[in-house]
């Protein structure tokens, strides 16, 4: 059964850094991720990166979030530095499925940056 654990969440300051990690396990996957989600707004992509090691970020991250992975591990990082409050949002770890590209997540945990 696949599973995904996110752990990392939790309290920073603005300018601060987080790192989040997400474990999966159960199958292989061809891209890891990460999501997040605020109170009364969309889920939004943060940033994925693929089995080849391709990476994209929204706009309002770049610079700020690195992703990366193990691959063997079926692990994904996102370290998150120069923390502003509008990232406070619960994050999700997302990873899609090699054999048939079917998409999982994770219970998701909290992020909030506040002073």
């Amino acid at each position: 059964q696949v599973q995904l654990v996110e752990s990392g969440g939790g309290l920073a300051q603005p300018g601060g850094s987080l790192r989040l990690s997400c474990a999966a396990s159960g199958s292989t996957f061809s891209i890891m991720g990460w999501y997040r989600q605020a109170p009364g707004k969309q889920r939004e992509l943060v940033a994925l990166i693929t089995r080849g090691g391709s990476t994209n970020y929204a706009d309002s991250v770049k610079g700020r979030f690195t992703i990366s992975a193990d691959n063997a591990k079926n692990r994904v990082s996102l370290q998150m530095n120069s923390l502003k409050p509008e990232d406070t949002a619960v994050y999700y770890c997302n990873a899609q499925r090699i054999v048939d590209r079917y998409e999982y997540w994770g219970q998701g945990t909290q992020v909030t940056v506040s002073s």
